[in-house]
Formats: structure tokens, sequence, C-alpha cells
């Protein structure tokens, strides 16, 4: 797996998704039961200025709140610029500890696809995240995702038929359904 090309992709995938903001209201609802579409979108911007920080070392800075979709196009672009430049290091700290600036990579692909979904949703226009992706996305998610994350970062796993497709079983395993009631 290359962790540039997992988060290339998300980004990818989640840009689709945040296209259709300016149709909506950002007070509107999301899979993610405490935030609303304003507040995800939030989450998002803070995402990619840590993955631009973690590449660069520097942060992506602030712009106006008005466009939320222009300022996560603008973000996206800075950090994919910043891993096609290369990592100013190869281990980045999160917090105390030391992490492979790959995996955060892989993890933030993670985290933007997901919630590229998430945007997607609660825009009333499902997007389901590509099977390919998904099921790279999974991989990485059940090396990372940890039981005493649950209920904290992520909701219960929800049960899918083991032949389900990647998309639905990687949404499920982060608490997710593949569908959001409005």
């Amino acid at each position: 797996m290359n962790s540039g090309e997992l988060l290339e992709r998300s980004l990818a995938y989640a840009l689709g998704s945040v296209a259709e903001v300016r149709t909506v209201s950002l007070g509107r609802g999301t899979p993610c039961a405490e935030w609303d579409l304003e507040e995800l979108l939030a989450h998002l911007d803070d995402s990619l200025d840590a993955l631009y920080e973690g590449l660069t070392g520097g942060r992506i800075g602030l712009f106006p709140r008005a466009d939320r979709a222009c300022g996560f196009r603008t973000r996206a672009c800075a950090v994919l610029g910043a891993w096609a430049t290369g990592p100013a290091e190869e281990r980045v700290l999160v917090g105390e500890r030391p992490l492979d600036v790959r995996v955060m990579g892989a993890v933030g692909a993670v985290e933007i696809a997901v919630h590229g979904w998430d945007v997607a949703q609660a825009c009333g226009r499902p997007k389901p995240i590509p099977v390919p992706l998904a099921a790279e996305l999974l991989n990485v998610a059940r090396c990372v995702v940890a039981q005493e994350d649950r209920g904290v970062r992520f909701g219960a796993q929800v049960l899918v038929p083991p032949r389900a497709r990647a998309d639905v079983r990687l949404l499920a395993f982060l608490g997710r359904r593949d569908s959001f009631p409005e």
C-alpha cells in the first residue's frame, strides 16, 4: 500500500462529496451524531491542517469560513502538494508519540474518505466509497482502531454480512450504517 496514493484517492473522493455542500444548510445532521454539517466540515479542516503540519512542520492557515467547500479544496490541494514534495521528517509526533509519516498518511486517508461519506450523506446525495479504496482503508482501520476507541472516537461496530461490499464493511467497522436517516 502506498500511503500517498491512498491519501490522494481519499481526497479525490471527499472532494466530490464536499462539492454538494453549497446546496444544503450547514445546520443539517450528519452520521456523526454529535456534529452538524458545519461542525463536521470544521473537523475535516482540522484534519487536513494536522496532516499538512505533520508533512511540513507548518500550518496551512485560516481561510474565511463562508465557503466551506472552497476551503476544503484549498486545504486538500495543500496537503497533496506537501505529500508530493515529500515529508519534512520520516516520523512525526502525535501528542507525545512518534508516528511514521506513512502511517499518518494512511490514517488520514481513512479519516478523509469516511468523513467525505458522512458529508455526502448529510447533503442528501449518498455517494458510496469506491470498493477498491474502501478495501484498502478497511485494512488500515482494522490496524488502528482499538476496542477502547469505541464510544469515544467511533461508534460500536455495526454487524453486516461477511460478504458485504468493502465500503459497507468499512462503514460498519467504524460504527456507521450504509444509509443515514435524515
